[in-house]
């Protein structure tokens, strides 16, 4: 008599959920109380909004200094094994 085979599936997603973080510094960095942190005297005239709600200057994201969320997008991204230039569709 043979063994059953057992196979054991696990399915994990793990995400850092980057639009919503970045949507929510965004609306903090634009609270006239971190105006002078974030620098935004003139600057906050020009963010244009994307379709999903993030804003955005010179047609590329605007990430803002509040909350660290810059340190993590470089740590995600330099862990990575890939890399994408911003101005290329390849990946190396």
């Amino acid at each position: 008599r043979s063994k059953p085979l057992r196979v054991r599936a696990l399915d994990m997603t793990i995400g850092l959920n980057l639009p919503k973080q970045v949507l929510s510094a965004q609306s903090e960095a634009r609270k006239e109380e971190n105006f002078i942190n974030e620098d935004l005297q003139g600057m906050i005239n020009k963010l244009e909004p994307l379709a999903d709600g993030t804003l955005c200057l010179n047609n590329q994201s605007w990430i803002p200094c509040f909350g660290d969320l810059r340190a993590l997008i470089m740590h995600e991204s330099h862990k990575s094994k890939y890399s994408i230039h911003p101005r290329s569709d390849k990946m190396y």
